[in-house]
């Protein structure tokens, strides 16, 4: 029996990722920056159209219960469609919502423009996570996953800064129209170098949900969104806790969340290689990681020097785990993965939703100084969850192998 050469071996790792990875890349970046764009417009978008701020923040909560309620319910409209031309319309109606966007004359009609604009969001990532392991070798899956999902990273860290000096330069429609702009031109690469797979036959809805519904799916559902709802529980807030905690004066916040950004995409990149490595253990790991610097974070953030180190660090965990969660899912709903790749984006919305709701509790009750402890003891529940999965994944083929024994 032959073994591969080192050189073979040393050629397996440094080969390059294929292109059409980067049209969905692209893809993922123009979607993040339609979703965090409108923060930094706020007051641009509520005094144009004549609302109070509250009301404008309602574009942001609009476009969240787009995604949760978009993803499931336009993957099962869509459900025999083939993947190729399922990216191509869903990139159509996230251009169509970011145009409307442009030229919305009312309040109204900006949020049905980022409604449907968030219906694109959660089935394109899904989607694209589907494809984007197709394009590649079976042990470098989740590298391509992470690198699909770095595009929402990315946009945070150039895109949304980018976006919004545009919008304070132009005006915030000429931000919508940028947007546009990159929409038309992951679409131009979707239809040229994305491939057409073969499907076989046509998905089952019945197959589908009997997918989403297995334990194992479930539980790591469950694990991201308990990941996400720790990520917003600190991060919806970090700004007035740098400010009132740590004493950074207002313009060097910014600087400081570009440095969580570039955290937040080292990990992601990280996240995505270990997983290849060791899926579950990973996500283990990182998850561990996770709830003791957060736990620490309760005490360095009264230093500025150490609370700068302990965000970055906490960037570099926030979203390394989410590459191998989005594998472990397709994995385990192999024979159906659709559905259940599409709601992880939605799952992960309500966690950023009931992340931000709890830290605004913990706020009301005991005050900014104990969101570190929240945000610690949601990562803590995700490593309990996690591992049930891993401790359920090695019992059942020990189950299995011993039923065969006796029946043998």
């Amino acid at each position: 029996m032959s073994t591969p050469s080192p050189t073979s071996q040393t050629a397996s790792r440094k080969e390059k990722f294929p292109f059409p990875l980067l049209c969905l890349t692209l893809g993922a970046f123009a979607i993040g920056m339609t979703e965090f764009l409108i923060m930094g417009l706020l007051p641009n978008v509520a005094e144009d159209l004549g609302v109070s701020i509250p009301r404008a923040g309602q574009l942001i909560t609009g476009y969240a219960l787009g995604v949760a309620v978009g993803a499931p319910l336009l993957t099962i409209l869509t459900l025999k469609v083939a993947q190729k031309k399922l990216l191509v319309l869903l990139m159509l109606i996230f251009i169509l919502g970011n145009a409307l966007s442009v030229v919305a004359p009312s309040y109204l009609l900006l949020l049905s423009a980022r409604i449907l604009t968030a219906f694109a969001h959660g089935t394109f990532l899904g989607v694209g996570s589907l494809m984007a392991a197709r394009l590649v070798k079976p042990e470098r899956r989740a590298g391509a996953v992470s690198l699909v999902l770095a595009g929402l990273t990315i946009a945070n860290i150039v895109g949304v800064p980018f976006g919004t000096f545009i919008g304070q330069q132009l005006g915030w429609r000429a931000s919508f129209g940028a947007i546009t702009l990159l929409g038309l031109i992951s679409l131009a690469g979707i239809v040229r170098f994305i491939p057409v797979y073969e499907q076989g036959s046509a998905p089952k809805l019945s197959k589908e949900l009997r997918s989403l519904v297995k334990p194992q799916v479930l539980l790591m559902l469950a694990t991201g969104a308990f990941g996400c709802a720790s990520l917003f529980a600190l991060f919806t807030y970090i700004t007035p806790i740098l400010e009132t905690v740590t004493g950074f004066a207002e313009h060097s916040v910014t600087y400081i969340l570009v440095l969580f950004g570039i955290g937040v995409t080292l990990g992601n990149i990280v996240g995505g290689k270990l997983a290849d490595w060791r899926l579950m253990p990973s996500v283990l790991i990182i998850f561990g990681l996770l709830a003791v610097i957060l736990a620490l974070m309760t005490v360095l953030l009264e230093s500025p020097v150490l609370a700068v180190l302990a965000i970055f660090v906490w960037g570099v965990g926030a979203f390394g785990a989410f590459p191998g969660i989005n594998v472990r899912i397709m994995n385990e709903a192999h024979e159906a993965p659709l559905l259940s790749s599409t709601s992880t984006h939605s799952v992960l919305n309500i966690g950023n939703a009931g992340g931000a709701y709890l830290g605004g509790l913990v706020i009301s009750h005991s005050g900014l100084h104990n969101l570190p402890w929240l945000a610690s003891g949601l990562a803590a529940v995700g490593l309990v969850i996690a591992l049930s999965s891993y401790l359920l994944g090695r019992r059942i083929p020990a189950a299995t192998s011993a039923e065969a024994t006796l029946s043998s």
